[in-house]
């Protein structure tokens, strides 16, 4: 096993090399590659020889909107549980194979996608290790009875804590408005009651399901040759389970027919508020048009009309911002912000009507260059490290994005007009048909708001 003291050397090495490496990454694009294995999964590869690091993913359809209302929790605790005993290993032997090359595995989960993300040095001895583990709990989670009773009496205590704290709250009570019946409504973590059901036998059969390799994208960054990696990406994939041929897909989520405002009581000093709807696809043709104008709306911190408006001409909120979350189905559009209870009915007509006069008239040309300077300065720092170009790899491939997004980046943000922007969120933002939660207010209430109340 590693100790402290030969830890140190290597990790002040490391460093070393990362800030010779960085000046590197900022100012070029690394080629992306990719293939399939031959067992059907996509392979998205970058080969980077400025670090001895190696980063690799295997990502796979099996995100909280594949839960049922009934199963809600049961993707997140298969995802959870993989690493807690696999292929003859319980969870004190992997940790520990992993600590002797000093490797780091961790989980990826969201709504879309679950899926393993290990992080080791590149030379062939550490490497080899920290795969063979990945690759065992990749194929052969146990999902022992013992460690899934323990780990859903974890689980439905945080949850039931979670419960009684106003973020958690206005959260759900958001998408369960925004969604319906749509599953981007469940809880990534599910509900006390239902994790509380789940059993051994359901999350082998999630597992079974999902974690196919015809599904899967493997994202792999660093010190390996195209050769090493295509042997990297058969290794992790071949005996993931066969899959039985059907598409995993998620429906598309309806738009809201009315607005409808949510008053939650609750004993917090602050109101928490979320405001929003449906948004857009990761795929869709608005995104950097969208990502523009939510720059200068509420993405771009102090340079941005909600906070300008909000916090630093009236002194209603300390943070107060607005986000797309683009998914597989649309995801939300979100403004969120905390403020006094005593305040919440001002700061939400501030809010609302900062959006109207965006949506109705669009951000100003000085607005705009100022945005896409700003955004196009800081794009090198996206892709500043392994880790972050590791990240946008996963992505690429899990969405279907086009090979070239990182070299098309900047000119994607450049080509962006006021024009543009005013035209894309009146297609994609209803300024009338909005979910307001507010969790902090006197007493509960939920109503449906005529237009006018968004004015």
């Amino acid at each position: 096993m590693a100790t402290e003291m030969t830890m140190k050397p290597m990790i002040r090495t490391l460093c070393a090399f990362a800030l010779l490496s960085v000046a590197q990454l900022a100012h070029a694009i690394l080629p992306i590659e990719h293939w399939r294995t031959s067992t059907g999964a996509k392979v998205y590869f970058v080969e980077n020889r400025g670090l001895p690091i190696l980063d690799v993913s295997v990502d796979v359809p099996a995100g909280s909107a594949f839960d049922t209302p009934a199963q809600s929790g049961l993707a997140a605790m298969t995802n959870g549980l993989m690493r807690l005993g696999a292929a003859g290993m319980n969870e004190d032997d992997i940790a520990r194979a992993l600590a002797d090359v000093g490797a780091q595995m961790s989980n990826r989960f969201d709504s879309d996608r679950g899926g393993l993300i290990l992080r080791t040095l590149s030379d062939p001895k550490r490497r080899n290790q920290a795969l063979e583990v990945m690759a065992g709990v990749l194929s052969a989670p146990a999902f022992t009875e013992s460690i899934v009773e323990r780990e859903k009496s974890r689980y439905v205590s945080a949850l039931k804590e979670a419960d009684l704290t106003p973020d958690s709250r206005v959260n759900r009570e958001f998408y369960r408005l925004a969604f319906g019946k749509h599953p981007y409504s469940l809880r990534s973590s599910g509900e006390a009651d239902t994790v509380g059901k789940l059993q051994s036998d359901d999350l082998k059969a999630f597992y079974r399901k999902h974690y196919a390799p015809a599904q899967a994208v493997v994202a792999i960054m660093g010190d390996v040759t195209r050769k090493e990696a295509e042997a990297i990406a058969e290794q992790l994939t071949r005996a993931l389970p066969k899959s039985d041929g059907q598409r995993l897909v998620i429906p598309e989520a309806p738009s809201l027919p009315a607005a409808v405002t949510r008053m939650v009581e609750h004993p917090a000093s602050q109101s928490h508020i979320m405001i929003g709807a449906p948004g857009i696809r990761r795929d869709d043709p608005d995104y950097f048009t969208l990502f523009v104008g939510n720059y200068i709306l509420g993405g771009g911190g102090f340079v941005s009309r909600i906070t300008e408006e909000v916090r630093q001409k009236r002194g209603l909120a300390y943070s107060a911002y607005s986000y797309f979350s683009p998914l597989l189905a649309r995801g939300p559009f979100v403004i969120g912000m905390q403020t006094r209870r005593d305040q919440a009915g001002q700061a939400l007509a501030v809010v609302r009507s900062t959006l109207r006069e965006f949506i109705d008239k669009g951000p100003t040309p000085e607005e705009v260059v100022a945005a896409k300077q700003n955004i196009v300065g800081g794009f090198p720092m996206r892709i500043d490290s392994n880790r972050k170009i590791h990240d946008y790899l996963a992505m690429i491939g899990f969405y279907g994005l086009p090979v070239d997004y990182l070299e098309t980046f900047v000119a994607n943000i450049e080509r962006v007009t006021a024009g543009d922007i005013k035209a894309a969120f009146a297609r994609r933002v209803d300024p009338d048909r909005l979910v307001t939660v507010v969790v902090g207010a006197g007493h509960d209430q939920t109503a449906a708001a005529p237009a006018a109340a968004s004015r």
